[in-house]
C-alpha cells in the first residue's frame, strides 16, 4: 500500500471544490478536511450536492475548479496512489448481477493486487463483516437490496483502505443490518476517516463526531455534532433552519 506523505495531517481535503452543468452550480467552493480517526456526517437535503461532491472527492466526477487529495495525494493527478488508500460507496453502484458476491469480491480484490492467502484473508473479512454468508454464492441479481448494499460495502472495505466515503451505506438495511453498520463504522472509525452521508439524522448522533452539511450547492454549516442539538428532534430543526430554501 502506498504511504500517506508525512506532511499532511488530513485524510480527505477539498479546497475549492466547484462542478457546473450550464449555469446550475451544483457544488460551489466546496473546501473542507477531515483528519485521521474521524468520522464525519455529509448532510443536505436531495439534490444538494452531496454525491456530486463525493464524487469529486473520490475522482470519479472532475471538477471545474478546485482541487482534491486523499491522504495527500492529489485525486486525479495522483489517482493510483490515492485510489489504494480510498474505499468508496456510491450511492447506486454499479454491481455485476450474473456474479455471487463471492466471485464479484474476489474479482475487485484481484483488480486492487491482492492475491493468496491475502486475498482470502479479506474476503472470509468482509463476508463476517457485512453479514454476506447467507448469500456468498447466489447472484447478485436475484438479493435483495439490503443485501446489495452489503455487497457495496465488503467492496469498499476489501483492500483495508485508510479512507472510507460512503455514501448511504444504510440505505435499504432493515434495522438489525442497520445496527451491525453503524457499530462495523464506529469501529473503523477508531483508526480510519470516514465521510458519509445519510437522512438519518439518528445514525449521525450514533456514530458521527463531526457534522459538515451541504445546501445548493454550498457549504452551510461545519462543525461538533452537539453543535445541532443533544436530540435528534433539535438537530432536525436546526437541520431546516439551515436547508429550507431562501
Amino acid at each position: 500500500m502506498a504511504e500517506a506523505p508525512t506532511d499532511t495531517p488530513w485524510m480527505i481535503e477539498a479546497d475549492g471544490l466547484c462542478k457546473y452543468y450550464g449555469d446550475f452550480a451544483a457544488a460551489e467552493a466546496i473546501s473542507l478536511n477531515v483528519p485521521v480517526g474521524q468520522v464525519c456526517a455529509f448532510l443536505g437535503p436531495n439534490g444538494a450536492g452531496k454525491s456530486t461532491t463525493m464524487k469529486m472527492l473520490t475522482g470519479y466526477l472532475s471538477p471545474n475548479a478546485g482541487t482534491a487529495k486523499i491522504a495527500g495525494h492529489d485525486v486525479h493527478r495522483d489517482r493510483i496512489n490515492a485510489a489504494q488508500r480510498l474505499g468508496y460507496l456510491p450511492e447506486n453502484g454499479p454491481l455485476y448481477s450474473e456474479m455471487t458476491p463471492h466471485a464479484f469480491l474476489n474479482y475487485v480484490g484481484q483488480a486492487r493486487m491482492l492475491s493468496g492467502d491475502r486475498l482470502q484473508a479479506r474476503l472470509e473479512w468482509v463476508r463476517e463483516q457485512c453479514s454476506l454468508g447467507d448469500v456468498w454464492g447466489k447472484a447478485i441479481g436475484k438479493l435483495s437490496r439490503g443485501y446489495r448494499q452489503r455487497v457495496g460495502m465488503a467492496q469498499a472495505l476489501l483492500h483495508d483502505p485508510d479512507v472510507l466515503i460512503l455514501d448511504e451505506p444504510t440505505s435499504g438495511l432493515d434495522p438489525n443490518q442497520v445496527h451491525g453498520v453503524r457499530e462495523l463504522i464506529t469501529t473503523l472509525g477508531e483508526t480510519k476517516t470516514v465521510l458519509l452521508s445519510t437522512h438519518i439524522l439518528q445514525e449521525v448522533h450514533a456514530v458521527c463526531s463531526r457534522v459538515v452539511m451541504i445546501n445548493e450547492g454550498r457549504l452551510v454549516f461545519d462543525g461538533p455534532t452537539d453543535e445541532l442539538g443533544q436530540q435528534s428532534d433539535a438537530m432536525e430543526q436546526k437541520f431546516r433552519e439551515l436547508t429550507v430554501a431562501a
